[in-house]
């Protein structure tokens, strides 16, 4: 594969930065477009700053379907709708039901966890070149929950073991242990110790971000509204510009499926919302990443604070932030911590799913020289240097041991 190949990546959050530096490794001239600065208040910005190697298990699960409708009622739930987009979310849900089968609910944990294992040895391969002086903590990952939704554990635990997910079982001493700061709310929990936390993960974007400018990166903060073909060679355009590459990669998380309708993909991608809140001066309170599983919601200790984060919204891009799910944060983060002042910094983010709960990586269905790394719903933290590696392998067409089939977008 020729060296001099000119590469444009749409989006500039943490996958188009992954890909950007990985493309860079295998010597490409690379520019990077995004209608924000990097880390602007985006899902790079915003999430809940967890590298989770063990995350393999699919919110497509046969008992979803009968905890759906009581999630939806409860007041401390992690899901809610914005009612005004159900008609858009219905095709998106019949999608996601066929998907909720033990056998696609294995298939996506295997899938999974094939990235997942890869995903910490992938940011190594970038970390190794950046000062990230205390912006990445090693200390594990927690997850508690109590009586009431034990069954929905087991499951997990169950095929965890199964695939090699590597997890450790907590009793309610051992927690304590851990986290003496917690009330006593829970029955039980799980302890991931290969798991790490970002104390900035706005930071350590910017510092991979820099990096690919060191290394000749281009950078123009422009809004890609199309991508046009000239002898197979994809231009990109802006409101008043054009710029014409060899291969364009797509990674613009939740805005991605503006990009692929255009091409005549028909990937059903939408917009999990999620939220976070500060509370400031309170990171000491914990040690580590707790998720209590019973609300799906978590705090992270960062330097901005205890940042609170959880709860899915279906809602689209374009509504406005709902007050009644920082309420439930709020709410949560006082249920499992006494003493808490009042919250900061309300965000709301948009975390790009599709139906069966894998990504997008690898080559357009329709345009040889276009590819797709978004679609990473909750993981498009934990998995952004191993899709760019991913990539810029496909782009320099060397062999991979891994089966990349079950992320391909001919799977719609």
């Amino acid at each position: 594969m020729e060296k001099d190949l000119k590469i444009g990546i749409i989006g500039a959050g943490i996958q188009g930065v992954c890909n950007a530096l990985f493309l860079q490794k295998n010597g490409y001239q690379v520019t990077l477009f995004d209608k924000d600065e990097p880390g602007n208040l985006s899902a790079s910005y915003g999430n809940a700053g967890h590298f989770s190697p063990y995350a393999s298990i699919p919110l497509n699960r046969p008992d979803i379907l009968t905890d759906v409708p009581a999630m939806l009622l409860s007041s401390s739930g992690p899901l809610a709708l914005k009612w005004n987009y159900v008609p858009k979310m219905i095709p998106w849900f019949l999608k996601f039901l066929k998907n909720c089968s033990t056998k696609n609910m294995m298939h996506t944990a295997k899938y999974m966890h094939q990235i997942l294992d890869l995903a910490l040895p992938a940011y190594d391969e970038l970390f190794d070149e950046i000062d990230l002086s205390s912006l990445v903590e090693n200390k594990g990952i927690m997850y508690i929950w109590n009586d009431k939704n034990l069954k929905s554990r087991e499951l997990e635990i169950n095929i965890r073991n199964e695939i090699g997910a590597e997890q450790q079982l907590l009793n309610k001493k051992e927690i304590h242990d851990l986290e003496p700061n917690i009330k006593k709310i829970y029955h039980a929990g799980v302890f991931y110790k290969k798991a790490r936390h970002a104390k900035n993960p706005k930071k350590i974007l910017l510092k991979l971000f820099d990096l690919f400018l060191k290394k000749d990166g281009k950078f123009l903060k422009l809004n890609i509204k199309d991508i046009t073909f000239e002898n197979e060679k994809p231009t990109l355009k802006s409101e008043a510009q054009q710029f014409m590459f060899d291969r364009v990669v797509i990674a613009c998380g939740a805005f991605s499926k503006k990009l692929t309708d255009k091409l005549d993909e028909k990937i059903p991608l939408d917009t999990e919302r999620g939220y976070h809140i500060h509370f400031k001066g309170c990171e000491h309170l914990i040690s580590r990443p707790i998720v209590f599983q019973n609300r799906g919601f978590g705090m992270t200790p960062m330097e901005q604070g205890l940042r609170v984060v959880g709860t899915v919204e279906f809602g689209g891009l374009k509504n406005p932030l709902s007050k009644g799910r920082i309420k439930n944060l709020v709410n949560n983060a006082k249920y499992m911590l006494d003493a808490l002042p009042e919250h900061e910094d309300e965000w709301l983010g948009f975390r790009p799913t599709l139906p069966d709960y894998l990504p997008v990586i690898g080559p357009s269905k329709n345009y040889k020289n276009v590819f797709y790394s978004f679609g990473h719903h909750h993981l498009g933290w934990t998995l952004a240097a191993i899709s760019g590696k991913i990539i810029s392998n496909i782009i320099s067409e060397r062999k991979t041991n891994l089966n990349l089939e079950p992320y391909s977008s001919k799977r719609f």
